[in-house]
């Protein structure tokens, strides 16, 4: 009998329920990137709509939601949409994790509004444990620093460099440019030619500049153009 550990994952999408038997360390594994095969992380290929009494999901309703009647690949696509459960220690490992990767991004790209010295990562580390931060294990660095800045802001008197960059989209990546780019920094200026294109002027932390270079690659397929328009502090 096998002695992996079992968790259920649950997800719900089009009014439909589905369950799927995974090993919780390879199945946190997978949803952080690793090379992890599905073998590894799914107890059985079976994708239920109720795990504990044995019921299968439907064809019908997997196709629905998945487009499929194929179980391994809707067990796939659950796995990248929903929930892990995460143990305890699961959870204090990953935000303990995220917390390093802020703490050394704030002390790379701050600085000291009064001294314009720079913050060594044991300064940031106090800070942060002196203020209520919400730290999501999940999320990218990037997409959570600012609300993370306000908060240490409270305590001490941290100052990220400033980049300003001008972004041009076409008009089939206008919208998605601007909702992903407005959660990044402060969209100073946007403007519409007359054949739709965008342009966006964003002040962002220089510390930003390739993130955002590659979320509009991403987002355009490589036919955006960023350009730096300077730098301060």
């Amino acid at each position: 009998m096998s002695s992996r550990r079992v968790v259920t994952v649950k997800y719900d999408a089009k009014g439909e329920h589905f369950e799927i038997l995974v090993d919780p360390d390879y199945a946190l594994d997978f949803k952080l990137g690793k090379p992890i095969g599905l073998d590894r992380v799914l107890i059985t290929d079976t994708v239920f709509r109720d795990s504990k009494r044995g019921l299968r999901a439907s064809e019908i309703a997997l196709k629905k939601v998945f487009g499929t009647t194929d179980h391994r690949k809707a067990a796939e696509i659950i796995l990248r949409n929903a929930e892990i459960p995460l143990t305890s220690e699961q959870r204090r490992r990953l935000i303990e994790d995220k917390r390093r990767q802020i703490i050394e991004w704030i002390s790379r790209n701050c600085i000291d509004a009064r001294t314009k010295a720079p913050l060594p990562p044991q300064r940031v580390e106090l800070a942060l444990n002196s203020v209520n931060a919400t730290i999501d294990p999940f999320k990218d660095v990037e997409e959570q620093v600012n609300d993370i800045l306000k908060a240490i802001q409270r305590v001490i008197p941290v100052k990220v460099a400033v980049a300003t960059l001008e972004i041009t989209v076409g008009p089939e990546y206008s919208q998605r440019v601007k909702s992903t780019l407005a959660r990044m920094g402060r969209v100073v200026k946007e403007q519409y030619d007359e054949s739709g294109n965008l342009t966006l002027q964003l002040e962002i932390p220089a510390g930003l500049q390739d993130t955002v270079i590659g979320k509009v690659n991403e987002i355009t397929h490589g036919e955006g153009e960023v350009k730096l328009l300077g730098i301060s502090t």
